[in-house]
């Protein structure tokens, strides 16, 4: 791992969290992700579940967690299972969690070889009348892939077919939501890092730069801070690619006049930030970028300060829209007679601004939690209004990523330069 060691006691008090939402006498079991294969004997990058990991801190593959805390030997009320390593997998994939620094990071007393788990968990299964298992149940989720954790699931239900059965996936996601202070400062050094790759670019593009060039950049500055990389795919678009969402390929030229949208961040020891930017190509908006870009400024400050406890994000979205509303009118987007005789369930703002204005961030880029959930202190969200105007080759997005606090929200993104005159300016240098 690029990132400097985690306090461990975010791990424990974790798994203290989780205890307390579980029936008695139950055992939870929670998976690595797998090594997914390309071709030949290709492998993608390894990314650790993030359940396992908020559990443990282990941050390997082949790894399991089972949480008893009711088990009768005190020992094995929190263990994990480790890959045994030995010369050869050293040599040849490099090192691995030792029993002792397994319990290091996670404040896990009682570590075993993963050759040893069938043995250890039947004996675990004869004092237990339940088990929680784990599964990706996140609502935008697709998986078209058997997963480490649905493998686990089939085997553990034939094998021990009368015990009781439930879903840690919703304590999860409860728990998740808010964040502990240790998350906070490890989301805050994400943050930290996206603000010096954004820096970094505001000397760096002008006409004639390529997209994919700007992406080199970033990675370049990321990875130099000890971040993995990007926190999600980079979308660097200019002009009109900037109003396709989820644009992607990166690789245009980026021409005098246009506005580049930058939706770019930097993940820091698992957890993500959530970064948007727009950049003149040419150094300076022009009088209608610019009032656009405004007009998104103004909607999402406003949306920040909605961003407290008690809200939700129904009410909250409701709100933003007639923000939106206003600032698309008086920027001749929208017809105000039309506006007061549209379809309250398909409103007219929604051509050009077509996307909610927050969600969730944390440990996944759109983390867990509850859309009928009312705000809470330590939940952390984004704010990214927008505004996409195809026939004008313009599209606007802002966005930085907001705590949720009983003081009120607290921007982790407040240093990095949003206003346009001084973007403009700090191209200028």
């Amino acid at each position: 791992m690029k990132y400097t060691a985690i306090n461990q006691q975010l791990f424990i008090d974790n798994r203290k969290r989780y205890a307390k939402k579980i029936k008695s006498n139950s055992i939870s079991v929670f998976n690595s992700n797998d090594i997914m294969p390309t071709s030949a004997d290709g492998t993608m990058a390894f990314i650790q579940s993030a359940d396992i990991f908020y559990l443990s801190g282990i941050d390997q593959e082949e790894s399991i967690l089972v949480l008893f805390p009711d088990a009768k030997e005190e020992m094995h009320r929190e263990i994990l299972f480790l890959r045994e390593t030995n010369e050869h997998i050293a040599v040849w994939e490099g090192h691995k969690y030792t029993k002792e620094e397994a319990t290091a990071t996670s404040g896990i007393k009682k570590i075993y070889w993963l050759s040893q788990f069938n043995t250890i968990f039947n004996a675990l299964m004869a004092e237990a009348e339940n088990i929680y298992l784990n599964t990706n149940e996140h609502t935008r989720a697709t998986i078209d892939v058997e997963t480490r954790d649905a493998r686990f699931i089939n085997w553990c239900k034939q094998r021990y077919a009368l015990h009781n059965y439930y879903r840690s996936a919703p304590i999860m996601h409860d728990l998740r939501a808010i964040k502990s202070s240790y998350e906070v400062d490890l989301m805050q050094q994400a943050c930290n890092i996206t603000e010096k790759g954004f820096r970094r670019l505001l000397g760096f593009v002008k006409p004639g730069v390529m997209e994919y060039e700007i992406e080199a950049e970033l990675i370049h500055e990321f990875i130099r801070n000890r971040s993995n990389g990007f926190a999600y795919g980079p979308i660097i678009a200019s002009g009109a690619s900037a109003c396709v969402l989820h644009y992607t390929e990166n690789n245009r030229e980026c021409k005098s006049g246009d506005v580049l949208l930058l939706d770019v961040a930097a993940e820091y020891a698992n957890y993500t930030s959530d970064l948007t930017r727009c950049l003149p190509v040419s150094g300076k908006f022009t009088k209608r970028q610019k009032d656009v870009y405004n007009a998104v400024l103004r909607v999402m400050r406003a949306a920040t300060n909605m961003l407290v406890i008690g809200n939700n994000i129904t009410d909250y979205h409701k709100e933003v829209g007639k923000l939106m509303e206003n600032e698309l009118i008086n920027l001749g987007l929208l017809n105000k007679a039309d506006v007061a005789k549209q379809n309250p369930d398909a409103p007219l703002y929604k051509k050009y601004f077509m996307h909610g204005t927050s969600h969730f961030l944390g440990l996944n880029v759109h983390d867990v939690g509850s859309r009928f959930r009312s705000f809470e202190d330590g939940m952390v969200f984004t704010c990214e209004p927008g505004i996409y105007i195809p026939e004008e080759n313009l599209g606007i997005r802002l966005e930085n990523d907001i705590l949720i606090t009983k003081k009120g929200p607290v921007d982790l993104m407040a240093n990095i330069p949003i206003e346009a005159d001084e973007i403009e300016a700090l191209m200028a240098k």
